[in-house]
């Protein structure tokens, strides 16, 4: 029964996520147009609002019985021996963030105003399907170890936690523009290619999924490797 209750919190999760991520591009654009900046200040409002997105879904995922809305995200921390998953679960689990993604994805296509509908669709493949895989799989391992490092290893304070990772994240995403979109969420992915019917293609299991969690598994590896656990003594 947990189980089931964690795939309900990270469906309901992954659609909101999706839903108010989605609005990023949109935000950006009317705050720096109001304030009249573009370039750089204008990824410094992207990086606040993502922090501000961040800080608030911890919340609503700690209040859902730690729910998430990134499958690599939860593969790592098991992968890293950190989390409370199991296959089970998790086979569970990765299904409900793909159809939340779904539901959020096809949310915000019939809300968004008009004039910046131009800026949705999610991730894209930019260029030759081996090049795009292997950007979307480093770009998925660097975001994971350093999420895992920020976590795991990184300052006490929680709000400095998530800042770091909203700067990650955005440097990641500036990245991996020009290639893949990119997504290094398979869910988020797969809700925006079953809203543009490319759901079902090579090119999305490939570049969405498989090599998202394969930088993701590397990424929880290496950090495991590098930082491992104490080993817990066992009581006479």
């Amino acid at each position: 029964m947990g189980a089931i209750k964690s795939a309900m919190g990270d469906a309901v999760l992954t659609a909101m996520w999706v839903f108010c991520a989605s609005t990023l591009g949109a935000a950006t654009s009317v705050i720096a147009t109001a304030i009249g900046v573009q370039g750089m200040p204008a990824l410094f409002i992207t990086t606040v609002l993502v922090f501000i997105l961040v800080s608030i879904f911890g919340i609503i995922g700690d209040a859902l019985g730690g729910a998430s809305f990134n499958p690599t995200g939860t593969a790592a921390f098991y992968a890293a021996g950190v989390g409370g998953d199991s296959l089970y679960s998790m086979a569970l689990r990765f299904p409900a963030q793909a159809a939340g993604a779904v539901g959020g994805a096809l949310a915000i296509v019939e809300v968004m105003p008009m004039q910046y509908k131009h800026l949705l669709g999610g991730p894209s493949l930019k260029v030759d399907l081996n090049t795009g895989a292997l950007v979307e799989g480093v770009l998925t391992f660097i975001i994971t170890f350093a999420v895992l490092f920020i976590v795991l290893k990184g300052p006490r304070s929680p709000l400095l936690k998530t800042w770091l990772i909203s700067i990650a994240t955005v440097v990641m995403i500036v990245t991996g523009s020009s290639y893949t979109g990119p997504s290094m969420n398979p869910a988020n992915a797969f809700g925006w290619a079953y809203v543009n019917h490319r759901h079902n293609t090579w090119e999305q299991f490939y570049v969405y999924w498989i090599c998202p969690f394969v930088g993701a598994i590397l990424a929880a590896l290496v950090f495991r490797t590098a930082f491992p656990q104490p080993v817990k003594q066992k009581k006479a």
